[in-house]
């Protein structure tokens, strides 16, 4: 195994005693009379490290730039600046990777637009480094949380034959040849590889409810594909969903592990990332370290979707849609809630039953759902759930109102004929949700390789 030292370690002060080795890449380099300096950064700490050439100890530093993967042994001393207490007195220099003066990453600021253009770079600058850090931990939270909690991980199939939303938007998946002219005459998938029509996952909800039958808690943490055509900030064609199903949990039940779920990661990462969080307040949200302090303080609110468009029509406020029972909680209700009136994160739950899927849980009074979303201040949504329908009678009538056929989803329909019990469950994208806790706005700024329409690396 290689010897080095992490960066963090150095400027912790947790390293061995002694000489040390360190491998990174140089951020800026300056020469002054006697002396060359080099920022370096090995993706451990947002903090770069300082390094000292003697001049008399190198004959030449020339290759000593922006962009260049060096190897550098030294020794660790005090720093006499005022930006970190350490740095590192260079006794040998090896370059193995050179950059010459066509890097990319010349400047200290560049545009997010423009390091959009160059993902395979962008992770060096310090925000992406902070993001991705922040991504893993996040992704550690979770897994944490729900193992703390019972449940069991588990993978649910990238290609299925269901659209769990019913909204239409998959990426086919076929080995036909699409440059045979006998398509345009019609598909026969008698043909394909599956004989009948596959797409990407648009969801795993469906195939996560019946290992929740049988294992009790489960969840699911992997990618999802929408074939969306909106090209907004907060839509990608591939992400990641979090998607736990619970049996013997109802509506309560669920709402109440969304908050201790977000409550758990929050703190999570306000422990293991507190320089990020701090460069994310100083850069791109003034007021990050509140909304952490809200999500941890504050004890949600709560509200009905008919009760939600009742307030919102006595606000008095000029809104561009009316707020008619049956219409979406629009982005600027969305604000007016949970920005506004309520001044955190607020639970929205019964809404109509002709807005929602045919797997949500009919209620009483049969024109509302079992289901609930998640608002919270300055960005909206960001989970939604429900409890499921686990009467095989009801879940027919809904799936054919909602004009799906129910012997596609046969063996879903399977799992409330034999040992159907209450169940629920959420979805969460990560992505959104690491946008949250970033203070980032644009959804291609918290994934390595985003893909959206028109755009592929």
């Amino acid at each position: 195994m290689i010897d080095r030292t992490p960066v963090e370690s150095i400027l912790n002060g947790t390293h061995a005693a002694g000489e040390v080795t360190v491998y990174g890449w140089v951020k800026t380099s300056r020469s002054g009379k006697n002396v060359t300096f080099a920022q370096i950064s090995d993706g451990s700490s947002i903090r770069p490290l300082q390094v000292v050439f003697d001049r008399n100890r190198f004959d030449d530093l020339s290759a000593l730039a922006t962009g260049a993967c060096i190897k550098v042994t030294g020794k660790v001393v005090e720093s006499p600046g005022r930006e970190q207490a350490r740095e590192l007195e260079a006794v040998s220099l090896e370059i193995i990777g050179p950059a010459g003066s066509d890097y990319p990453l010349q400047k200290k600021r560049h545009s997010l637009e423009f390091l959009r253009t160059i993902p395979h770079l962008r992770v060096r600058t310090n925000t992406f480094g902070a993001v991705f850090r922040m991504s893993h931990h996040l992704s550690m939270a979770i897994h944490r949380f729900f193992d703390e909690n019972g449940f069991y991980y588990v993978h649910a199939p990238i290609i299925t034959t269901s659209d769990a939303e019913g909204a239409g938007e998959s990426f086919r998946v076929t080995t036909l040849p699409l440059d045979d002219p006998d398509l345009k005459k019609g598909i026969d998938f008698a043909d394909d590889y599956f004989r009948r029509q596959a797409f990407l996952t648009v969801s795993a909800q469906l195939e996560a409810e019946p290992l929740a039958m049988a294992l009790g808690k489960v969840y699911t943490f992997g990618p999802t594909f929408r074939a969306d055509p909106s090209d907004t900030r907060f839509h990608t064609a591939e992400f990641r969903m979090i998607e736990p199903e619970m049996a013997f949990f109802d509506l309560d039940d669920d709402i109440a592990l969304i908050e201790e779920f977000l409550k758990y990661t929050t703190a999570y990462l306000q422990e293991k990332c507190a320089e990020d969080i701090d460069f994310f307040t100083r850069f791109y949200e003034k007021s990050l370290r509140e909304r952490y302090a809200m999500l941890l303080n504050a004890d949600f609110a709560r509200i009905t979707y008919t009760d939600a468009l009742e307030l919102i029509r006595e606000s008095g406020r000029n809104f561009s849609m009316a707020p008619e029972w049956g219409c979406d909680i629009s982005t600027e209700f969305e604000r007016f809630l949970a920005d506004e009136h309520f001044g955190k994160p607020v639970f929205v739950t019964d809404y109509p039953a002709s807005m929602k899927p045919f797997y949500m849980r009919m209620n009483d009074d049969g024109r509302t759902v079992a289901c609930t979303d998640l608002l919270c201040p300055v960005v909206g949504e960001i989970v939604g759930g429900s409890q499921r329908e686990e009467r095989p009678d009801i879940l027919h009538r809904r799936a054919v109102e909602c004009g799906i056929d129910p012997h596609r989803y046969s063996w879903y329909f399977d799992i409330r004929r034999w040992g159907s019990a209450p169940h629920s469950g959420f979805g969460l994208g990560f992505e959104r949700l690491l946008m949250y806790y970033t203070g980032m706005e644009n959804i291609r700024d918290v994934i390595p390789f985003p893909r959206s329409k028109g755009r592929m690396l």
